[in-house]
């Protein structure tokens, strides 16, 4: 099934207790609405990650129509899901930025991470989960995907946040108010709305107060003598200066519609070892987000788990190959699907061509490239700390035991080498001028390694304990047990990037 939807009743919202069909559709007025609710599903974290990483935010708008397209194609529209940027690169990207990469360096790293994203994909659909469970158990998974956010602090703090204290604080404060107090879809916007309240409150402040004195990343260079300098590094540095919070120069001299900036890739190995990491992320988010959607609809989508991961590989080759961001599904639309019970791929196709409309409007993108640092500083701490705590919530749910020392120190050291590591230009290993690891990359490795080879070498008594975890009876998993079974359903609150 692509594009032949079934109109389901008299195409109204389905009674509770009945859901409309990936295959099925309401009535095109209201799956348009319903199209709606995904864009602004996914709109917060799909241009904020970009923009965190240095890419091109109208452009990633714009490939995440593209890729979501490409992924329903590819999966036969049998799992209804989103494509948005993902979280997972982030602290690649900017490790691969602190080591001197450059844009094209950066977006070869990406398409080589979705490439092998892409191959563990057809590795799954040829052999099955069970394989990739064992490589890949829950506590390893766990610890992955907590190095992965906790990394990111020194981004959030040292580089936003001192922007502009007060507004990362209040922007802080409102999303995890609004997070607590807002039910159902608001409550899932909750970054969406942080952003935009942080973005008007600066806009009030530069009416009310006036401008503001601090550092911007790359702007008003000095040296040691406090003359100007051109290139930032140890001798020049950044320095504070008075400035409006928000800057809308760019935004009154971009056209409306337009075509954004492409760029092409260039390829480094040891770059691509620093972003890496993330694919081990996105196999267990994918999973995870297809049980849910197997949950929801009551149909078994087993079969299309190595699919699903293959299409957000191909989809993220694509997307990085043109200057796009790497792409993942998004916890958000699916949870629009459990609060609508609407599972229509029609209405994804509608969010699509709505995001590639949106990526034609350079004006919209230079608004999107405004965003103060002192907001995205009152986003970040919550959201890299999120995506942190992701990995205990993946251990908490597949009862990881840590009095085993098979599960205890090779990932504590994982993790304490990539949080130890992060914002710090200095890798922890250098092999020669051209190959070194550090931060996320030598903590994975850590991680990863370690834990296969402490249970190779454990005692019998604490290979037998791993038996005993595995996921909670009434707690849905991200990902698999350890001793190979069959991952069950996640629920459809999990992670939201």
């Amino acid at each position: 099934m692509a594009f032949g939807w079934k109109l389901y009743g008299d195409g109204k919202t389905p009674p509770l207790g009945e859901a409309v069909a990936p295959d099925e559709r309401l009535s095109w007025p209201r799956t348009v609405g319903i199209g709606a609710q995904h864009v602004v599903a996914m709109f917060g974290a799909t241009f904020v990650f970009p923009l965190l990483m240095g890419l091109d935010a109208n452009l990633a708008i714009m490939m995440s129509g593209v890729a979501t397209i490409l992924f329903l194609l590819i999966v036969q529209g049998k799992v209804p899901s989103y494509l948005g940027s993902s979280a997972s690169f982030v602290g690649g990207v900017i490790a691969v930025r602190a080591a001197g990469g450059s844009d094209a360096e950066v977006l070869g790293a990406l398409l080589v991470s979705g490439v092998v994203l892409a191959l563990v994909g057809l590795l799954i659909h040829l052999v099955g989960v069970r394989v990739v469970n064992r490589v890949l158990p829950p506590a390893v998974t766990g610890a992955v995907v907590m190095l992965i956010g906790f990394n990111l602090a020194p981004v959030a703090t040292a580089t936003y946040w001192v922007q502009d204290q007060w507004v990362a604080l209040a922007t802080m404060a409102f999303v995890i108010v609004a997070s607590l107090l807002l039910r159902g879809f608001l409550g899932r916007i909750s970054i969406l709305l942080g952003l935009v309240f942080g973005y008007l409150l600066s806009i009030l402040l530069d009416l009310t107060a006036g401008p503001i004195t601090s550092v911007l990343p790359g702007a008003n260079l000095r040296d040691a003598a406090g003359e100007p300098c051109d290139v930032a590094g140890p001798y020049c540095l950044a320095t504070p200066f008075a400035h409006d919070r928000v800057d809308f120069s760019a935004v009154g001299s971009s056209p409306w519609f337009g075509l954004p900036s492409f760029n092409g890739p260039s390829f480094s190995f040891n770059f691509a070892l620093l972003v890496l990491p993330a694919v081990i992320a996105l196999v267990a988010e994918n999973a995870g987000h297809v049980k849910a959607v197997a949950e929801m609809t009551r149909r078994d989508l087993d079969p299309m788990i190595g699919r699903a991961v293959f299409a957000d590989g191909v989809t993220t080759v694509v997307a990085t190959a043109v200057g796009g961001s790497p792409t993942t599904t998004y916890a958000e639309n699916i949870g629009v699907m459990a609060a609508t019970r609407v599972y229509s791929t029609a209405a994804y196709y509608v969010a699509a061509l709505v995001a590639i409309v949106l990526g034609l409007v350079p004006k919209f993108g230079a608004l999107i490239n405004a965003i103060p640092g002192g907001v995205l500083g009152g986003i970040t701490v919550v959201l890299y700390g999120m995506i942190g705590l992701l990995g205990a919530k993946i251990w908490k749910e597949n009862r990881v035991d840590f009095a085993n020392p098979i599960n205890l120190v090779p990932l504590a050291a994982g993790i304490v080498i990539a949080v130890g590591n992060s914002g710090n230009d200095a890798p922890l290993l250098q092999f020669s001028e051209e190959f070194s690891l550090g931060g996320i990359a030598l903590g994975t490795t850590v991680a990863v390694v370690g834990w296969h080879v402490a249970r190779a070498l454990a005692p019998a008594e604490m290979k037998a304990s791993l038996l005993r975890e595995g996921p909670h009876p009434e707690a849905g998993s991200t990902f698999g047990s350890v001793h190979g079974a069959e991952p069950v359903a996640s629920s459809p609150e999990r992670d939201r990037p």
